[in-house]
């Protein structure tokens, strides 16, 4: 009987080379977790510090972009500041090194004999104490008719006069008058915002030929100003003496710095004017005056303001303040309203004048004003002033002036008109 023959089954070994088999995906899986597991634990600040700021950022009441957008604009702005102070620290460090090399420039001019070149005044002090300091010009004419004793000065017209106004411009008129009597002083019209005014105005005034050879006629150009002393640009003075009278003379002549020493300062007055021509009313109102002069042994005044009216240079109508005691610059706001037609306010002159009240003796004349008709000048421009706004108040501060010279220019009559 033929034998059989099996194989002989698998040896028991191959069972474990097919069990290592299934090692290599254990060992594969390693590496790929151990960069997960290092990943997280490297940078702990970081990932504290993110999760604080997502919270912070949740926590105000905008969207994620307004935040960001927020955050942008400082961080620019921060850094726009940051540059202009950089510039402006470059900036100074140049001026510096400018002015340091101009003072080497000038240290070359020194020779050892003088010290002139060093002189570098400030711009403020460059005109001090300088007669050179242009002012302008004003061209004038001198004529006198000696059959009626009256010498006739014209002011025509200014160039290049000094800016005395903050915007480079003034506001230029020009006061007339004769030393050493003085007894009338005259005012051209007050042009504004020119250096170059064209005035074409003739003044007269009564001297004999005797006293005119010995007098000066005296031009002084005004700056205007409505609420506070008007600044003097220049002058001229004319020694009359001097003069050939077979002519008319016309001329220019460069304007000088102004002499003060027969200037007598009688103080100011400030007071406004409203008129309202439907109703006819006319009212004063006596504000203040400030440097008055002193008329008292102790150097103090009394002082009271009487306000007149005048109708055709006759004396019409008359109020005053109180009195202030010792003082020289009295407050009053005290108001006059007068009865004045329209047909009557352009023949009316207004006459202020500030006495000194002494309970003794007579009362003392401080300085005078007058408006009107018959007013030139600022006096001129206030009333015109009042005329072309009516129903509205119009406040001027007015230099004082003697009373002689008030009542030489006025003339006022003592009898009182007849009621329209």
């Amino acid at each position: 009987m033929p034998s059989t023959h099996q194989p002989n089954p698998l040896p028991t070994n191959t069972t474990h080379n097919v069990s290592f088999s299934w090692t290599p995906p254990i060992t594969t899986t390693i590496p790929t977790t151990l960069p997960i597991v290092t990943n997280t634990t490297i940078n702990p600040i970081v990932a504290v510090a993110d999760t604080f700021i997502n919270n912070l950022l949740d926590k105000i009441p905008l969207p994620r972009w307004a935040i960001y957008t927020i955050f942008v604009a400082g961080a620019l702005l921060i850094l726009i500041c940051c540059l202009c102070i950089c510039i402006k620290c470059c900036c100074k460090g140049k001026k510096k090194k400018r002015q340091k090399k101009d003072e080497n420039i000038n240290m070359k001019g020194v020779n050892g004999k003088t010290t002139m070149a060093l002189v570098q005044p400030d711009a403020a002090d460059v005109d001090y104490g300088s007669t050179k300091k242009q002012r302008g010009r004003l061209l004038y004419s001198l004529e006198y008719n000696g059959a009626l004793a009256e010498l006739i000065v014209g002011i025509k017209k200014a160039d290049s006069l000094m800016a005395m106004d903050l915007g480079g411009s003034s506001d230029p008129y020009v006061k007339v008058y004769i030393l050493p009597e003085k007894s009338k002083t005259c005012e051209t019209k007050v042009f504004r915002n020119t250096l170059n005014p064209i005035f074409n105005e003739q003044f007269q005034f009564q001297i004999s030929k005797s006293s005119l050879l010995k007098s000066t006629a005296v031009m002084k150009v005004f700056d205007f100003n409505r609420f506070s002393k008007h600044d003097i640009i220049g002058e001229l003075r004319v020694q009359l003496c001097q003069v050939d009278w077979n002519h008319v003379i016309e001329e220019w002549q460069d304007l000088a710095e102004p002499a003060k020493f027969e200037e007598e300062d009688l103080g100011e007055i400030c007071f406004s004017l409203r008129y309202v021509p439907t109703a006819g009313k006319l009212t004063v109102v006596i504000l203040e005056a400030k440097n008055l002069k002193g008329m008292d042994m102790g150097g103090a005044s009394d002082p009271y303001v009487k306000v007149q009216l005048a109708l055709d240079k006759k004396k019409w109508k008359k109020r005053k303040t109180s009195i202030k005691k010792k003082t020289l610059n009295p407050y009053y706001n005290e108001s006059f309203t007068f009865d004045v037609s329209f047909e009557q306010i352009q023949r009316v002159n207004l006459v202020v004048s500030v006495w000194d009240h002494d309970a003794v003796t007579r009362n003392d004349a401080m300085g005078k004003i007058f408006l009107g008709c018959d007013a030139t000048g600022n006096q001129l421009r206030h009333w015109a002033d009042m005329l072309s706004n009516p129903r509205r108040p119009v406040a001027q501060w007015h230099s004082l002036l003697s009373a002689e010279q008030v009542n030489s220019s006025l003339t006022l009559k003592k009898k009182i008109p007849l009621p329209f």
